[in-house]
């Protein structure tokens, strides 16, 4: 296997872990391991099978919104967001779902909007819920278009060990067929613009944030906005392994779009983009404060968590599921960065 990129503005030869970061590592994995064993299986207690529409949202931009669930056979892994913009020479994706079959669904739905052939499919980030429906994109003839970025990732152990565990847990949507699929087009630059026809699509590069390769897609003539899962909507957002520090600074450059509306990777459109982008700026904000001091106090993160006031955030969808573990993830993270 070719050995991976180091992502961008990483020290390429990292040193040896110490004691300490082995044993975190190992409580890491072990925590991650129990809550996405209880995520997975209330997802398929309590998930239903959606069917998926294409709404517009602005002329000649159209969305189809995931539920707000984990991923689950149940669901068929439709807990993302997707949209398309109709141009006078062809269609331009935005995101392609998380399963063939969803993909397929989706492409059904711009036939039934537009006869244009479908030219593109911008990847704004290499998650499994983005991604495994490329390849049923890539049958039709589009060109995948992505941050370069993102190649470190689809090279990875992790990338093949989560498609190896989608296909146990999300069979028969994800099967031995299902593949990662890499970009046609890989960006470079911070900043590019696509003409298609008379639309123009700016792509920005936002990360790393909740990704390294993070991309957002802004429509200027319509004042719309994708954003990836920078922003998830009415809902907590999942945070993983992401620099939350610099998430927090790219949302304040998705504030500077100015834009109309805009299309998160996860929940509603926003047409108050200004109010609502704040909930997950928040949100991250109040973790680094509660999991920085905790961890400047060498206070145990089982203490901190219990003791910490979550009554702003814990009536949001997916608290229940997700917030322990992306304050566990924080905790480690304010003990390497400190408390900028």
């Amino acid at each position: 296997m070719k050995t991976p990129e180091p992502r961008a503005g990483t020290d390429p030869w990292p040193a040896a872990p110490t004691r300490r970061a082995l044993r975190q590592s190992r409580g890491r994995r072990a925590l991650i391991g129990a809550v996405f064993a209880a995520m997975v299986g209330m997802a398929t207690a309590q998930a239903v099978t959606s069917p998926l529409r294409a709404v517009s949202v602005a002329p000649d931009i159209w969305f189809v919104q995931g539920q707000a669930a984990m991923g689950s056979a149940a669901n068929r892994n439709f807990i993302s967001n997707a949209g398309f913009v109709v141009t006078d020479d062809g269609v331009v994706v935005i995101d392609a779902l998380g399963s063939p079959a969803l993909a397929e669904e989706l492409i059904a739905e711009i036939r039934r909007v537009t006869a244009q052939p479908i030219r593109t499919v911008i990847v704004t980030h290499y998650h499994a819920d983005h991604i495994y429906g490329l390849q049923a994109f890539k049958a039709v003839g589009a060109t995948i278009v992505a941050h370069g970025a993102g190649r470190e990732y689809i090279g990875s152990d992790a990338a093949r060990l989560r498609l190896e565990a989608s296909r146990q847990d999300l069979a028969p949507w994800i099967d031995d067929k299902t593949r990662i699929v890499a970009a046609d087009r890989w960006l470079g630059a911070e900043d590019t613009l696509l003409r298609v026809g008379s639309t123009d699509l700016r792509i920005r590069r936002v990360g790393p944030a909740h990704t390294s390769e993070d991309i957002v897609v802004f429509l200027p003539q319509r004042g719309v906005l994708f954003a990836g899962d920078l922003v998830f909507q009415g809902r907590i957002p999942f945070v993983g392994q992401a620099d939350s520090r610099q998430w927090i600074a790219s949302l304040t450059q998705l504030i500077d779009f100015k834009a109309k509306l805009v299309v998160p990777g996860h929940g509603p459109v926003s047409s108050d983009p200004a109010a609502d982008l704040s909930l997950t700026r928040d949100y991250l904000m109040y973790l680094r404060k509660t999991m920085g001091d905790a961890a400047r106090e060498l206070e145990p993160f089982d203490e901190a968590y219990a003791r910490t006031d979550w009554s702003r955030f814990e009536r949001l969808p997916l608290f229940k599921a997700v917030n322990r573990m992306n304050a566990y993830n924080t905790y480690l993270l304010m003990e390497q960065q400190g408390p900028r």
